[in-house]
């Protein structure tokens, strides 16, 4: 096994640049993170290989500055494994890719059970990878020889992998699908903000009462706070299970506090002042926050019988003609249209059903035009169909 080295000056960064400027085809591209370990979701390790040139493993942190890097390999396809988890990251790191080539994404156009990168590359080329350090803290410094054999592998294979899938694609007239897949992925607008993301906490259903649930808010934020500024994960400070553990507790004192079993964690004592200061805050704060967090107007599926019968027929007649259209061109029923698209425009139709009328409410709703060719047809006749009486012939949408 080959020796690697972690580049972290901008003078050797630089250099290896213009060595992956002299190879040629596209360029496989990953990021290593410490999702778990660090607050932030920065690249520690960015791992770039191209024909022609060799693996180079550079450290984003040390370099600073990675606009030799872009200008080398930024008028070429990049090549990711599951690029909307990369693409903010590399973002983040001043690296823009024109157009991309995700295996992870033309894996699940072609209906493969595992999409996993050692599966993928398995499944292609015969190759076994190891994925012993995907959860490792990519923060550490120095990186073991063993954790950079692992990334360099995750770039190494990745562009004969793409051949490889890019023939599949081919073979089976869905090249058209993952180009438009890709780019949607690779130009797709960063999720807003939650509005209340501290209702995400785990466990807070057992939570009741409205102060009950400001002081959960309010220790809730105290840790975000904390988090950023150390730049470690919230939950390795104080686990969810610990912050609902001491609202529930409903402690009178600090002290109380301290004695509840269930406040465990790595800043549970020693910043025993910040959480009692955040639990008084939240059982002062006269903002109290509403039982139930923000919705976007559409009740769950089971509640649509009675809500809106209606809606509940047109899903009901839609969602297994869906599911055997993706049937039919062998992949995940959610990448050819996801549930919550289908559920959207069941739930408010066009005035008339017609083919081009759902197609429209799916381009509206961000479906991408394969998608609306492959599924507008299907669930514009379900829509009619469901609101026929069983001795009423249906007539097909136009």
């Amino acid at each position: 096994m080959a020796e690697y080295e972690v580049i972290a000056d901008q003078e050797t960064a630089a250099a290896a640049a213009s060595r992956l400027a002299a190879g040629h085809g596209p360029v496989a591209v990953d990021v290593e993170r410490a999702s778990g370990f660090r607050y932030s979701q920065r690249a520690y390790l960015i791992q770039v290989y191209r024909r022609g040139s060799e693996v180079y493993l550079f450290d984003p942190p040390a370099i600073g500055d990675l606009s030799a890097l872009q200008a080398a390999i930024g008028d070429e396809e990049w090549v990711l494994h599951a690029a909307s988890q990369d693409l903010p990251s590399l973002r983040e790191a001043g690296l823009e890719p024109p157009r991309i080539f995700d295996t992870e994404l033309a894996a699940r156009l072609l209906g493969h059970e595992r999409v996993g990168l050692g599966a993928v590359v398995e499944q292609t080329l015969g190759i076994t990878l190891a994925k012993a350090h995907s959860a490792a803290d990519w923060s550490t410094r120095p990186l073991p020889q063993g954790w950079l054999e692992y990334a360099a592998l995750d770039v190494l294979h990745l562009i004969d992998v793409r051949d490889a899938l890019a023939a599949e694609l081919d073979e089976h007239e869905k090249t058209g699908f993952a180009q438009e897949e890709f780019e949607a992925v690779r130009t797709r607008a960063p999720k807003p903000a939650r509005e209340e993301p501290w209702r995400r906490l785990s466990g807070l259903h057992t939570v009741r009462g409205r102060r009950a649930l400001a002081v959960a808010r309010a220790l809730w934020t105290a840790r975000e706070e904390y988090a950023r500024e150390e730049d470690v994960s919230p939950g390795r400070l104080v686990p969810d299970r610990s912050l609902v553990a001491a609202v529930i507790a409903d402690p009178a004192t600090k002290q109380d506090l301290a004695r509840v079993k269930e406040f465990t964690g790595r800043a549970s004592r020693n910043q025993l002042d910040r959480w009692w200061a955040a639990i008084e805050a939240g059982r002062a704060d006269p903002a109290l926050p509403s039982e139930r967090g923000p919705g976007d107007g559409m009740p769950p599926p089971r509640a649509w019988a009675d809500r809106n019968p209606a809606a509940d027929a047109r899903l009901k007649a839609a969602k297994p003609v869906v599911e055997a259209r993706a049937e039919e061109l062998h992949m995940p029923t959610e990448n050819l249209l996801t549930p919550d698209l289908l559920r959207r425009v069941a739930w408010n139709p066009p005035a008339e059903i017609t083919a081009e009328s759902v197609g429209e409410a799916l381009l509206n709703l961000g479906a991408r035009t394969w998608q609306i060719e492959q599924t507008a047809q299907v669930i514009a006749a379900a829509f009619v169909d469901s609101v026929q009486s069983p001795d009423e012939p249906s007539e097909p949408a136009s």
